[in-house]
């Protein structure tokens, strides 16, 4: 019933909803169906569906929050890569296409392997509230630990 991402801007339960960090326009939020560890996404706060319906404010601080989940997550898990990107509409793969987000992915070599094939499982390597404390420590102050 509505959408999952406004749900959580209005929580104040971040722990419950996983956002990671606020800011004036924009929030991060881990992804509840991740790809890999640490998964997150950084979404306005505007229920807005296009790219071009972001204010240069929203954009500018949405690309920074990108930066600063890139710094976080390899002060934290030192990941060997990273996948960042968005997906405009369910024909486009986006789960949530009415409230438009950008992903950040981590990824370490070898981080694919047989289970989502055979057995149409995922592996995530650290339970999410555990991510969550970490970046969401590391986000605030620029330490890791």
């Amino acid at each position: 019933s509505g959408c999952v991402l406004c749900t959580a801007r209005r929580s104040d339960r971040d722990d419950r909803h996983y956002v990671v960090a606020r800011g004036k326009h924009s929030f991060v939020i881990l992804n509840l169906y991740p790809y890999n560890s640490g998964h997150c996404m950084v979404v306005p706060n505007r229920h807005v569906p296009r790219l071009d319906s972001l204010t240069t404010a929203e954009y500018s601080e949405m690309f920074l929050f990108i930066r600063k989940v890139i710094a976080g997550l390899e002060r934290t898990s030192a990941p060997d890569g990273f996948n960042i990107g968005s997906n405009f509409g369910r024909t486009a793969g986006a789960g949530i296409d009415d409230h438009i987000h950008f992903h950040v992915v981590p990824r370490w070599n070898g981080d694919t392997n047989f289970m989502p094939v055979l057995a149409d499982t995922k592996v995530i390597s650290e339970e999410m509230k555990l991510t969550w404390e970490k970046l969401r420590k590391v986000l605030r102050t620029g330490r890791a630990r």
